[in-house]
């Protein structure tokens, strides 16, 4: 079956997490204008688009991005219907959500998922809170991917980052799944190699499994 790219395309004026740096790219040098080839420079944040959270994100001393187990990003994953979520995401909806046990890659697909079709950074988003950081814990989670850009409630960034990463579970934001109904998958996403970054952008790809 086709890959389904779940990657939000890095571009100009793109929404970014509010204090974020901008992501910006131009050509330095165009074949037009008589060099050998085209070429372009790239201004970014580390947590520009889709990306994946290092530990030193929010842990001061811990791992950076280049340390993140790539087998943790690569295997079967499950897409959760969080649609009936409201501002936040609690350990009683995760409950609900009726997560198969043994699932433990978990892609949230949430009320927020179309905001990719806002020009600018939603601060609506729908992300967990700390209880439903411990339950992911607890049931040994390790990947929890969300559909906009922060695993955390906009107005309570820390306590679900540090819950998550202090246990190893490694997060990515910023995934586009609009294409994408909830159920069995196979994920691959690759981060960048950004020795002592809190953060890297990465591509990641889900395809059916049976």
């Amino acid at each position: 079956m086709d890959w389904i790219d779940i990657s939000v395309p890095l571009r100009n004026n793109m929404p970014i997490f509010t204090g974020d740096a901008p992501f910006h790219i131009e050509r330095a040098q165009t074949i037009a204008g008589g060099n050998v080839c085209n070429l372009s420079t790239m201004r970014l944040g580390a947590h520009s688009g889709t990306h994946v959270d290092a530990p030193v994100h929010f842990i001061e001393g811990g791992a950076g991005v280049e340390a993140t187990p790539l087998d943790a990003l690569m295997g079967p994953a499950w897409v959760v219907d969080a649609s009936s979520a409201g501002r936040t995401i609690t350990a009683n909806d995760l409950d609900r959500f009726a997560i198969p046990s043994g699932e433990t890659r978990l892609l949230f697909r949430t009320p927020a998922v179309h905001f990719w079709d806002e020009p600018d950074f939603d601060t609506a988003f729908v992300a967990p809170d700390a209880s439903a950081a411990e339950w992911l814990v607890a049931r040994d989670a390790r990947m929890v991917g969300m559909d906009y850009l922060s695993v955390a409630p906009f107005d309570a960034p820390k306590p679900t980052h540090q819950i998550l990463l202090e246990a190893g579970v490694v997060v990515v934001e910023g995934l586009d799944l609009r294409a994408v109904e909830p159920g069995p998958y196979e994920l691959l996403c690759l981060p960048l190699r950004i020795v002592g970054s809190d953060g890297a952008p990465a591509r990641a790809l889900l395809r059916p499994r049976g």
